[in-house]
């Protein structure tokens, strides 16, 4: 049984590029094979800003929107973030919906696809980096950086990578693999 990756588009503002990204993403992993892709977009998830009164750690939750998103990230066996670089800094709807669990994201791997202008967004995958791993997820340092991303969608909104963001992608997913099959026994116990 393949191990699960949650594809996360991490951007909810209107005009986003991240959709088109996520989506090309997405059916890469599928035809990879090595994982069972699941795309979440936070958009849909619709989490308010962090209004649980517990610590995630005490994983006792009040509210549905919490209880719903644990049960979404508690079934991934890696993830995928699918973020842009806003002000050199990841956008406040992944740092939120980060905070919001702790253990069920424990001991699993994290990659990054990461689009933005000059810098692709890696100055957004570095400032949450040190986030994910005091969540005690392992960020690996793959990923697939995405320059001027605009230039890579089309007028119908499909996004057209190039060469080197397969092979990164392929990289990227052969890293999570590892990394996933050796903690999966930390995160079962």
């Amino acid at each position: 049984m393949a191990l699960k990756l949650n594809i996360i588009i991490a951007s909810t503002r209107p005009g986003r590029g991240g959709p088109a990204v996520a989506n090309w993403f997405n059916e890469f992993a599928k035809l990879d094979g090595r994982f069972e892709p699941v795309l979440i977009d936070l958009v849909e998830i619709d989490l308010p800003i962090f209004d649980e009164p517990n610590h995630p750690k005490m994983k006792k939750y009040e509210h549905a929107h919490t209880k719903k998103w644990s049960a979404i990230i508690d079934s991934g066996d890696a993830y995928v973030f699918v973020t842009p670089e806003y002000d050199y800094n990841a956008p406040p709807s992944l740092t939120n919906a980060l905070i919001y669990l702790f253990q069920e994201r424990s001991y699993k791997p994290a990659g990054f696809v990461s689009y933005g202008g000059v810098s692709g967004g890696l100055r957004s995958v570095e400032s949450v980096k040190g986030l994910i791993a005091g969540l005690h997820m392992v960020p690996i340092p793959e990923g697939v950086p995405v320059a001027n991303y605009r230039q890579f969608i089309n007028d119908e909104g499909v996004f057209q990578p190039s060469d080197l963001m397969k092979t990164g992608a392929t990289a990227m997913l052969t890293e999570l693999l590892k990394w996933a099959t050796a903690l999966k026994p930390l995160h079962t116990s």
